[in-house]
This record gives C-alpha cells, structure tokens and sequence, in this order.
C-alpha cells in the first residue's frame, strides 16, 4: 500500500457522497495503491450505512466504525494506528482542506519529504471571533510550547511512514494531534493554499469544544503554566511581607493605628481569588495525570469486518 487516507467522521452523512465523488478520482490520479480509512466516530445518523455503500461498490474504502464518540484525536489516533500505507494523508471529510493538494504533496513525499504540511493562507472561511481566538492561541502556545506549533497548519499533512512509526510510540491518552505531530520532529515542507468553505453541514467544534482543545494542546505540552504560578506565589509573598512591616512600623513606632476594613476584605478576598486560580492550574495537571495512569485505550472498535480486504 502507497498512500492510505485518514478520514475522522462524525454525523457526516449529508456529505459522504460529495467526499468521495472529490476524493477518489484525484487519488486514482496518483497511479498509487491507495486506501480511504473512515473512522466513523460515533456518528448518529447515517454516516456508518452510507460508508457500507461506498464500500460495496469501493474496496479501496475501509471504514472503522468506534464503540462511540471518543472525539476527532481519538478518531485521528486509530486511523493512523490501521493504516497500511508508505505514507499517510489525515485529513476532515467537510472538504474546506482541498483534496486537489494532494497531488503536490505525494509529488514532495516523492522527491524526498518526509513531513508535508498544508499551510492556510489565511482564515478568511472562519468567523471573526474564531479568527481572533486562533490567532491568540497560536501565540501563547508557541509562546510556552515545546516544540513549537506551526501556525495555521491543521491535521491536514502527509506523513512518511517513518514518522507514523515514530507516533505510535506515544502512548498518551489526552491527544492533542497537532502538538504530538511536531513532537516527533523530522524536517517538514510546506505546500500554501487558501481554505474553502464548507459546503455541507456545520463544524462539530462548538467553542467549549475549541477550548478544551486549546488547553488539552498548552498542558500536554508546556509546565510553564505552573512555573508561572511558583514566580507569582513568590512575589505576592514578598509583597504580603513588605506591607506587613510598613504596617507593623505605623502602628508600633508611629502610633497610628489602620482603619480600613472593606480595603482588608478586599486584599483577603483578592489573594484569595489567586489561591484558587492557582489550585485550578494544578488540578487541571492532576485531572490529566488521573487520565494517564488508568490506562484506558484511547478509543474501541465495534466492528472491524467492514475493514479487512
């Protein structure tokens, strides 16, 4: 097998259809023995009947249908982990990522590459808001980060096989595809293009989806979040024991005493507040070590028997 196409899909039954009609004549184009991995994640509407029906009339198609929504990394993870192919290409089902460029990056991936990455010109199909909140993210991430992220690169790249191998030695159960991708290294070629709009459905990520991407991806790959609050516990300690003397000394040597109680609750209520910041830092560290250690596999296929050949 040459090429093996990663597909996480999930409630995507209004565009299998379109999918493939785009897919599959620009993967026959390669002249490359190829495979459409579907890794139908839980979906609960047709998606898993109409990937039987592609299937029937296209061996090529391969679909691994998961126990339920273990989410899009999970999806990711179990379609890189079956795929057979010298390289693989994972990429969404929605088409915003055009299949077209598929062919310069299998024409990389021959001359040599081992990493292709589909760079976003610009995120002008996004909203406003989404757009501001990538580009703030993408900041602090390649602020704290180690290594860093490349900017406005989706999951949407061709690996060699060297570098499949390389990421399923990584045993992590709270995935953040796009950190674990530029964890493992190897030099990377880039190939720009301007996103499409979706043409059918809407994005399975809400905001509170994004968010806890965001964080998944600054934990797992950063302790800076805790160093900070180590530096800022030693600063406000300093300064608790700087006013405590010019208040020990007002009272003792001047003789005036220190009215001001709603300024007190206010200075209690204050450092309080950052005590339990602090403690939600370190907790959202421990919720994810929790996670580790019970070594739960990352996701369970129901069914295999729509995947073998």
């Amino acid at each position: 097998m040459d090429i093996s196409i990663v597909v996480p899909m999930f409630n995507e039954e209004r565009g299998c259809d379109q999918f493939f009609q785009a897919v599959i004549p620009i993967a026959e184009s390669l002249n490359l023995e190829f495979e459409i991995i579907c890794v139908n994640d839980g979906s609960r509407d047709g998606t898993l009947e109409k990937l039987r029906t592609w299937r029937k009339a296209n061996r090529r198609i391969k679909i691994l249908n998961l126990s339920r929504n273990f989410g899009k990394e999970a999806a990711l993870t179990a379609g890189i982990d079956a795929a057979k192919g010298r390289a693989v290409v994972p990429m969404d089902a929605d088409l915003q990522d055009p299949p077209e460029l598929l062919v310069e990056m299998v024409k990389r991936w021959r001359a040599g590459a081992r990493i292709v990455l589909a760079h976003r010109a610009n995120r002008q199909t996004d909203t406003l808001m989404k757009r501001v909140t990538a580009r703030w993210f993408y900041k602090i991430i390649g602020a704290l980060a180690n290594p860093k992220l490349p900017a406005d690169v989706g999951d949407f790249r061709l690996l060699d096989r060297v570098v499949v191998d390389a990421l399923q030695r990584l045993p992590e159960r709270s995935r953040f595809m796009k950190g674990i991708f530029a964890w493992v290294g190897f030099e990377a070629e880039y190939v720009t293009y301007s996103r499409n709009e979706r043409s059918l459905g809407t994005s399975k990520f809400n905001y509170r989806k994004l968010w806890d991407l965001a964080l998944d991806g600054i934990i797992s790959f950063s302790a800076v979040p805790l160093k900070i609050w180590s530096y800022l516990g030693f600063f406000v300690s300093l300064f608790a024991a700087i006013y405590l003397f010019i208040i020990v000394g007002k009272t003792i040597i001047l003789g005036v005493d220190l009215p001001g109680y709603a300024s007190l609750v206010s200075l209690v209520l204050f450092f309080n507040g950052i005590i339990i910041i602090g403690l939600g830092v370190i907790g959202e560290y421990i919720a994810r070590i929790f996670i580790e250690v019970k070594s739960r596999p990352i996701y369970l296929i129901d069914d295999r028997g729509d995947f073998a050949d």
